[in-house]
């Protein structure tokens, strides 16, 4: 099977932050290349997954791992999970502090019998697995905390791309980061991961750690970004694979599911694989972070704004 990779830094309103395109573009395509190699190389997708997800968080410019948002006490509270389409097993951690890769807890669960764990319990795995404690912090999102309590937290959420100076309005609101993969055994997997939508109110659970948001199966596999409420409310990453299942091809899936949440006035986005290695990626927010490697060349959807919900290869 010839492998196929997408991956996603977050959806919202706009790339005119400092660095703009280019720079988020650069970030993408480091980790396309990077794990698309690895499963040219006869990696599984459940092992690509998690390096994809753990070379976006640790990049500060997205919303997961070293550099996520603060919620409104202060506190960085991180989510992820994987989901292997094999074994139709999802892991995942809640809310979790002081973990440099919260997608490696995730997958530390992968063979447990209680594969999703809360806060304490989250920190409770951090000791048995003997993981260095790590902060996540950056100045940037420090600041941009301190900014915003001083303005009485009127913000929805925080930005999701952080650049060299504070985040202005006009960059792309909130997001996850998420990585789908296909390898050379036709075996899916996706996984997600993020800090939340900041300054939200203490101990606020995303979808990120649910079916709602990361979902996979032998037919297909899907991780969203966006409004973590939105994404619940449609169960979205699982409305997707269902379809496929039942026999709707990937694109029309995502235009389906696109299409019945703008009408209810959602604000997200999904990137998703099919076990023949269609790719699709859908949104009803203006931006998609989204980069791909088809089996020929890598590509991305930072420009693609032109009003279209979906698009597919």
């Amino acid at each position: 099977m010839q492998p196929k990779l997408i991956i996603h830094g977050g959806a919202g309103s706009s790339l005119k932050g400092k660095g703009g395109v280019e720079v988020v573009r650069r970030s993408l395509y480091t980790v396309v290349e990077e794990v698309y190699a690895l499963l040219l190389a006869g990696a599984s997708a459940t092992d690509a997954v998690v390096r994809g997800c753990q070379m976006l968080e640790d990049d500060p410019r997205f919303n997961a791992g070293t550099g996520s948002v603060l919620q409104s006490d202060g506190q960085i509270r991180m989510s992820a999970s994987l989901m292997d389409g094999a074994y139709q097993r999802l892991s995942g951690v809640i809310n979790v502090s002081r973990v440099q890769h919260p997608i490696e807890l995730a997958q530390a669960l992968q063979d447990s019998h209680d594969r999703v764990l809360s806060d304490i319990g989250s920190a409770e795995l951090l000791r048995e697995l003997q993981v260095p404690i790590y902060n996540p912090l950056t100045e940037i999102r420090l600041q941009e905390w301190i900014q915003e309590r001083d303005e009485n937290f009127v913000k929805e959420a925080a930005g999701v791309v952080a650049e060299t100076e504070l985040v202005s309005e006009t960059t792309a609101r909130v997001g996850t980061i998420g990585v789908v993969a296909l390898d050379e055994r036709g075996r899916l997997a996706a996984g997600t991961s993020t800090g939340g939508k900041g300054f939200e109110r203490i101990g606020r659970v995303s979808d990120s750690a649910m079916p709602a948001g990361n979902y996979a199966t032998a037919d297909a596999a899907i991780s969203c970004t966006g409004i973590g409420e939105d994404i619940i409310d449609e169960c979205l990453a699982a409305r997707i694979v269902v379809r496929v299942t039942d026999g709707v091809p990937l694109a029309q899936a995502f235009e389906k599911s696109m299409v019945e949440a703008r009408k209810r006035q959602r604000d997200l986005g999904a990137i998703g694989l099919d076990a023949t290695g269609a790719i699709a990626w859908g949104k009803t927010s203006e931006v998609l972070l989204a980069a791909y490697h088809d089996g020929k060349q890598i590509g991305d959807t930072l420009e693609w704004s032109d009003g279209k919900l979906t698009g597919s290869l």
